[in-house]
């Protein structure tokens, strides 16, 4: 959470709020639970069974915001026999699939009460596909009223297929098959002779897919504002999620004695190939890519020469200042608003201004780097592993795409003039010293979760216990300690945690500039500071910046059995699952302590607040979907803008800026 005090009291206690209809949240977290539980069988809890057999979608049209217009179109489509069939891949790339789970949102979205949500979510689990209902209902208790304080079991337990090895998978269907349990141990693709399996780690980890998936959720280049509100800086939101995956992706390879990635050219080979060794539940396996494919035009989807038409068209309007509306009017980029537009524009969301002239070129771009494996369709292959935001990441190339993507945005943000000491000072405030306590040490650990839901079944034969665990980086306890002193004698606040490697691969300084551009953001956060000296200590558990792992299914039915029995089930802390994975908050580092720079910055808080009560501020977690991102600033102020002198940083009295090492020595904790 954004914010240092956590307004506790603020919240209901879980499991006995209720809605309108009376359904307490505990009893919501129970029927999402078992929506999602086996989801290629039938609904396993009796009351949901006979909603999902006996209810009229469209028998009560006042039980809808929009009077039935959208389940009324849903409804349609199923008895003409028109959507795609159960026991088939989806892609959300694929605009009909899109469109049909989006049917299936926008009935959820516009549901009064927790009864008509729940009975269509069970109505037509029947119905659609797999994996449409799985997408319409993840976004759907993500962005409706309703679920609020519904916890989303983790996809990788809900379809693991696209999370797991192919090899695990089929030692799981054994295991079924003989009634044996069975825990597998699954391992990253490729071997040794492949040098991008040292950060195999990072692209592969199930808690950074289900990151990268979840803020595509929760900003997705879908979403209309009809649908319910307004997602706020959602373009300045995309850059920088994007942004701080590329620059720890590059951290990764430098503790790994890699060079940083390089960018994705649409002329030039596609450098590293990929073998995905995972398959889909229905469709066969996920296509793989040689080493050094130069990239095909694609067929019903784009030309390269258009990918490049589109950059050069965007490209142009940096260098001009502003944006071209659909109508011929300008709009001013030169701002620090300018990156919400942009981001907008190359993602593109339907919030582009002028998607008929700008294109979307990141999202055609994942779909043709993910087809060169088969650009034409001539085998029939299913899609590639960037055609889905679950999988995306596995593939190194997606973050030379990043790369592409993040040096455009790189062109905006250096032709914004330079913050001056006047805009950077923070008169009568001083950072006096910031230090580390305990040693900044990672590991990794075996993580376990389980796969039950990949392997098929029926009533009549029992469960067994089947589960894999795979090898995940963590870090050891650490916090961070600054002294700030306030002369000013009101209150003020405190903000930004920043941290980039001292030296590149070549063991060459990065110059300030260099740095605040590969600055990794290690915790934002406001606390009001009165007159005086204050000493502050920020946990690395407490950053705003990550999530804790996502509780498993296990976990859910048991806490929301101890919920409807009355007790509180524990489960607050997980109902955003927006952030990067708590365990990933530093780089790896290596054995000899790989040196970073650390800045933190202390800001005016009254300046920088776009609500009241900023530092109580508990709603929104780092990425928030919900209202008005409270922070007026844009991500990554104060280090945002180039710095062109470096000697404007070294006196500001409101930074302080440390070298720290972070090292690992090849502990491996196995369970």
């Amino acid at each position: 959470l954004l914010a240092l005090v956590a307004a506790a009291a603020a919240w209901p206690n879980f499991g006995f709020q209720s809605d309108a209809g009376g359904e307490s949240d505990a009893q919501k977290q129970h029927d999402v639970n078992f929506l999602l539980h086996k989801i290629y069988g039938n609904i396993r809890y009796s009351d949901l069974k006979a909603k999902a057999d006996s209810f009229d979608p469209a028998g009560r049209f006042g039980s809808y915001s929009d009077g039935g217009e959208a389940v009324q179109k849903l409804v349609r489509e199923v008895k003409d026999g028109k959507l795609l069939q159960q026991r088939h891949w989806f892609s959300l790339f694929n605009p009909r699939q899109r469109h049909e789970a989006l049917m299936l949102f926008d009935v959820s979205i516009h549901c009064k009460d927790w009864n008509t949500f729940v009975s269509n979510a069970a109505y037509f689990r029947q119905k659609m596909n797999e994996g449409e209902f799985v997408y319409a209902l993840y976004v759907a208790v993500i962005h409706s009223p309703l679920t609020e304080h519904v916890v989303l079991p983790p996809l990788y337990e809900v379809t693991p297929h696209l999370f797991t090895n192919s090899e695990v998978i089929e030692s799981a269907y054994r295991a079924k098959q003989t009634q044996k349990p069975g825990k597998f141990e699954s391992s990253f693709t490729g071997t040794k002779k492949n040098p991008e399996q040292r950060v195999a780690y990072f692209g592969e980890d199930i808690g950074m897919n289900t990151h990268h998936v979840t803020w595509h959720m929760e900003f997705p280049f879908w979403w209309d504002d009809k649908y319910s509100h307004h997602l706020d800086r959602k373009g300045g939101n995309f850059f920088w999620v994007h942004h701080q995956l590329t620059v720890r992706f590059d951290a990764e390879r430098l503790s790994n004695y890699l060079d940083p990635v390089e960018e994705l050219s649409w002329d030039k080979p596609i450098v590293q190939g990929f073998a995905p060794h995972t398959t889909y539940k229905y469709g066969g396996q996920f296509p793989s890519r040689p080493d050094n494919v130069d990239f095909d035009d694609m067929d019903g989807v784009a030309r390269i020469r258009d990918l490049l038409i589109i950059e050069s068209r965007i490209r142009d309007a940096i260098a001009h200042g502003y944006i071209v509306d659909k109508v011929g009017n300008h709009i001013d980029i030169m701002n620090e608003r300018g990156i919400d537009v942009l981001g907008d524009v190359i993602e593109s969301s339907l919030y582009s201004p002028n998607v008929q002239y700008y294109g979307a070129l990141h999202n055609t771009a994942h779909i043709v780097l993910g087809r060169q494996s088969d650009p034409h369709g001539k085998y029939a292959l299913p899609p590639g592993v960037l055609e889905h935001f679950e999988t995306a990441t596995r593939d190194p190339s997606f973050f030379r795409l990043h790369k592409y993507m993040d040096n455009i945005f790189k062109e905006h943000k250096d032709s914004l003039p330079p913050y001056t000491v006047e805009e950077l000072t923070f008169a009568g405030v001083s950072v006096d010293s910031v230090a580390i306590e305990g040693e900044l040490e990672t590991y990794f650990e075996d993580f376990e979760y389980n796969l039950i839901n990949a392997v098929d079944d029926t009533e009549q034969i029992a469960d067994v216990d089947i589960s894999t665990y795979v090898p995940r980086l963590n870090h050891k306890e650490f916090k961070i300690k600054v002294d700030v002193s306030n002369n000013k004698g009101e209150e003020v606040s405190y903000r930004h945690i920043f941290a980039w490697p001292h030296l590149d691969n070549n063991g060459i300084k990065f110059t300030f500039d260099e740095g605040r551009w590969n600055a990794i953001e290690l915790d934002k956060f406001w606390v009001k500071l009165p007159g005086g000296t204050h000493h502050i200590e920020r946990k690395c558990s407490e950053s705003a910046v990550t999530v804790p792992d996502v509780p498993s299914f296990a976990t859910l039915f048991e806490k929301t059995k101890e919920a409807l029995g009355g007790a509180d089930s524990g489960l607050k802390d997980f109902e955003s699952a927006t952030g990067i994975p708590n365990r990933f908050l530093i780089p790896k580092g290596n054995e000899q302590g790989l040196e970073f720079d650390l800045v933190v910055a202390v800001t005016d808080g009254a300046a920088d607040a776009a609500v009241d009560g900023l530092h109580e501020n508990t709603e929104f977690n780092h990425y928030g979907s919900h209202g008005v991102y409270p922070d007026k600033r844009p991500h990554g102020y104060p280090l945002d803008r180039k710095v062109p002198d470096e000697r404007v940083f070294e006196d500001l009295p409101n930074f302080g800026h440390i070298h720290l090492k972070v090292f690992n020595h090849g502990e491996h904790i196995h369970h």
